[in-house]
């Protein structure tokens, strides 16, 4: 079965991290004064293609990042992100908070993976998932686009899974970060726009 042919139902949309943490006003990272125009206007964009895919038998699939809580609740922050990221506190990117679900607009999931790094596969169980559920097909979108995002798009690529980049659908903290990383994938994914692609699966 070539790529063009995987019918849709054995495609996913893998959602990198648009979760309340990193998206609400009230969100760790809203609180914190942190985010980019671009990153929030993602769900309202992604939006049509998850109703078609929803309407056409693909699978919505949401990877998200997650601090795990250790002794006391206090979450394990790797020593990178916290000098990164210095407000990240207890509670935050909880397993199964309001903070680390997908944002309303896009729910529901059909499959949910809590992530503890970039990639949505690193010490996932995603892998395992889609390949229990058929799915040979995976679109990707989210933020950020040099970051979880690129890195997805990389795992999935060395995993023989075909691969599309949602150009439109993911974002940087700036164009100009987006626009390197996009170029990057090109070697190892297509790219595409949303446009693009709820053309093709209403085709179908």
């Amino acid at each position: 079965m070539n790529a063009h042919s995987i019918p849709i139902e054995k495609t996913g949309l893998v959602i990198v991290d648009l979760t309340n943490d990193f998206l609400a006003s009230n969100g760790a990272y809203g609180r914190a004064g942190q985010g980019a125009p671009e990153i929030a206007a993602l769900p309202e964009r992604i939006k049509p293609l998850v109703d078609v895919m929803r309407r056409k038998g693909g699978y919505i699939i949401s990877a998200q990042f997650t601090l795990v809580p250790a002794k006391n609740g206090e979450p394990i922050i790797s020593p990178h992100l916290k000098e990164l990221r210095p407000f990240l506190g207890k509670g935050d990117f909880a397993p199964g908070s309001w903070g680390n679900s997908l944002v309303d607009m896009l729910q529901p999931a059909d499959l949910v993976v809590e992530k503890v790094a970039y990639s949505s596969f690193y010490m996932t169980r995603l892998e395992w998932v889609l390949r229990k559920c058929g799915i040979e097909k995976l679109l990707v979108g989210g933020i950020v686009t040099n970051g979880g995002v690129a890195s997805t798009v990389r795992d999935a690529h060395v995993r023989d899974f075909e691969t599309i980049t949602l150009s439109d659908g993911s974002a940087a903290f700036s164009q100009e970060t987006h626009d390197i990383a996009i170029a990057a994938l090109k070697p190892v994914s297509r790219i595409a726009t949303i446009a693009d692609m709820i053309a093709e699966f209403t085709a179908q």
